[in-house]
């Protein structure tokens, strides 16, 4: 695939289109979608997962915003982003 996308991109893309996570839909937890992604699709650490999810929601990390996120996600500055418990996808 082309796409540009790495494999860690689409576990988590498929996992939330798998959970219904769509637009018109409510948000569900960051720590929700992570546990499904590594319970099933990419058994590595929550935090590699995680980071993924929070480069996807930062309209500054990558062309596209490939995940609408609730919450703290960051600055362009170098703040980080909050624990997975408190941000929402």
């Amino acid at each position: 695939v082309r796409d540009g996308l790495k494999p860690v991109h689409r576990r988590v893309l498929f996992a939330m289109n798998v959970l219904g996570n769509d637009w018109n839909k409510p948000y569900k937890k960051s720590a929700r979608v992570v546990g499904d992604v590594i319970g099933k699709y990419h058994p590595h650490g929550d935090s590699a997962v995680y980071d993924t999810i929070v480069r996807m929601a930062q309209p500054f990390s990558l062309r596209y915003m490939l995940v609408d996120g609730q919450g703290n996600f960051g600055s362009i500055d170098g703040d980080s982003a909050a624990a997975m418990r408190y941000t929402e996808v």
